[in-house]
């Protein structure tokens, strides 16, 4: 983690160059009450307005704040099984991840129902039968286990369905299937969890392929186009609006495949990377050095980007460790980062 003799305590300077920050681990003001507890958030996203959609795993699953941590509403109580990711459409219509029961939503605003994708409780036939990529046998059709959704150009869908699958789908802005492509593996076009998914100006996918710990990135129909390899189990990547990406890395440290090999010594925990389109390294913090320090990082999960060139991340250190005792339940699972003008 970067730090400036400038920072303090509370409000560290992060970030490198042009791109600085302060951090936040204490932004959203949420109300008092075990009504609005949340055990992680795990998505976040942003709207046209500078609100802040906070998809977390407790009883209010998602709580809408302003840009200065004002908390302004709630909704979706009893209706999600296991919140996993949300995106913000052009339109401020907001599309829900849920992993556990197979499905995408769409919903206005303010959590009126739109559209549902996917069998409510049914996985699609992968070969899978839990929680670990590791079990996908082949690619299959939406969902199993759900992870992360984008929004294109021309309001088309594409999901990242990963955990119990090993592609990505791609949907019109009715819903229809167009079509999907990947499979288990990892050679080009191929995912180890596909976890998160961006389309770029260009209309680029973007796609997180988390456990081969890069990002690929295909045209519009899937055509596999280039990979960018230097990043640590990516999590999630949106984009800044001068069109730099943004990635959420889970690094080394936590939420590692029982059985697989242990990275070796001195591997990067959680941080966050900004990357140019061309996917040179802009800048970069964390690390998971100190990962309840504001700044440093646990398990980071979901990133967003406001218009402003702000960014807020999540955290799920309760289901990557916290739940285990190996990080205090306390510690950030949301932070803001104000860049520095």
């Amino acid at each position: 983690m970067t730090l400036s003799s400038e920072s303090h305590t509370d409000h560290p300077l992060v970030g490198t160059g042009s791109f600085r920050y302060h951090a936040d681990a204490q932004w959203a003001r949420c109300p008092s009450g075990e009504a609005f507890h949340w055990v992680e958030a795990s998505g976040v996203a942003c709207d046209s307005r500078g609100r802040v959609f906070v998809f977390n795993r407790g009883r209010n699953e998602m709580q809408v704040y302003d840009s200065d941590g004002t908390f302004l509403e709630s909704w979706g109580e009893g209706r999600f099984q296991h919140p996993h990711g949300v995106t913000v459409g052009p339109d401020d219509s907001i599309y829900t991840v849920d992993d556990y029961e197979h499905t995408v939503r769409k919903f206005t605003p303010e959590g009126r129902l739109l559209m549902t994708l996917g069998n409510p409780g049914i996985p699609s036939d992968t070969g899978a039968t839990q929680v670990d990529y590791r079990g996908v046998v082949r690619g299959g059709p939406p969902f199993n286990l759900p992870t992360n959704v984008a929004i294109g150009h021309e309001g088309e869908l594409y999901v990242s369905d990963g955990y119990g699958n090993a592609r990505v789908h791609k949907f019109d802005p009715e819903g229809r299937l167009i079509r999907s492509w990947g499979k288990p593996g990892a050679a080009p076009g191929q995912f180890h969890l596909p976890h998160g998914i961006a389309v770029d100006r260009q209309g680029r996918v973007f796609v997180a392929d988390r456990e081969n710990s890069r990002i690929q990135i295909f045209s519009s129909d899937g055509d596999f186009l280039d990979s960018w390899d230097n990043l640590a189990r990516p999590c999630q990547v949106r984009f800044d609006p001068a069109g730099n990406a943004l990635v959420a890395e889970l690094g080394y440290r936590c939420a590692l495949w029982p059985g697989n090999p242990l990275p070796p010594p001195g591997s990067t925990g959680g941080r966050i990377s900004i990357l140019s389109p061309e996917g040179k390294v802009l800048s970069r913090w964390g690390g998971g050095l100190q990962p309840t320090a504001p700044g440093d990082f646990f398990a980071p999960h979901d990133i967003a980007c406001d218009f402003r060139g702000d960014i807020y991340l999540t955290e799920v250190v309760y289901s990557a460790g916290g739940k285990r005792g190996e990080i205090p339940l306390d510690c950030h699972t949301l932070q803001k980062f104000t860049r520095c003008i």
